[in-house]
């Protein structure tokens, strides 16, 4: 795992979110998903979506929700991360579930946001979500999936 120094140097767009071990994530926007989805023989069909209205996101009870980050990311070659929610969403009963990001992936990160609660969880576009953790790959080659986005 990598401390602050090599992340401001590996990541100087997010050199005001580095923490002592990791990247804060902060939210962007949020969709609701509008209708189905499937995966068959590896054909992606990924369901619509619907873009609630920012700057405050209202998540329904017992409702999952995909939300984005604020900025696109390029993890170097020979590096990998691990996303991990905040605490204070899980002390108040939101998960946010990821995925693993692979040496060589560049886009906007997307993960899913889960209100397990009774009751509707209130959270404003820039709150922190999530943590990226980051840790060398030795022999990795690089991320070459449909999720990949063009840098400009």
């Amino acid at each position: 795992m990598l401390g602050e120094k090599e992340l401001i140097k590996l990541f100087p767009d997010f050199k005001e979110l580095i923490q002592p071990s990791g990247i804060d994530l902060r939210l962007d926007e949020v969709f609701r998903q509008k209708g189905p989805g499937s995966l068959i023989d590896n054909e992606k069909n990924l369901p619509e979506l619907e873009r609630l209205k920012p700057p405050i996101y209202t998540l329904k009870a017992k409702t999952a929700y995909l939300a984005s980050i604020d900025r696109k990311i390029k993890i170097p070659k020979g590096f990998s991360m691990l996303y991990l929610p905040r605490s204070t969403l899980l002390r108040s009963f939101v998960s946010v579930h990821t995925a693993v990001g692979d040496p060589g992936f560049y886009g906007t990160l997307q993960f899913m946001l889960y209100n397990y609660s009774e009751f509707d969880y209130t959270i404003k576009q820039g709150e922190r979500i999530a943590q990226a953790v980051v840790f060398p790959v030795t022999g990795s080659g690089e991320y070459n999936g449909s999720y990949q986005e063009e840098e400009n």
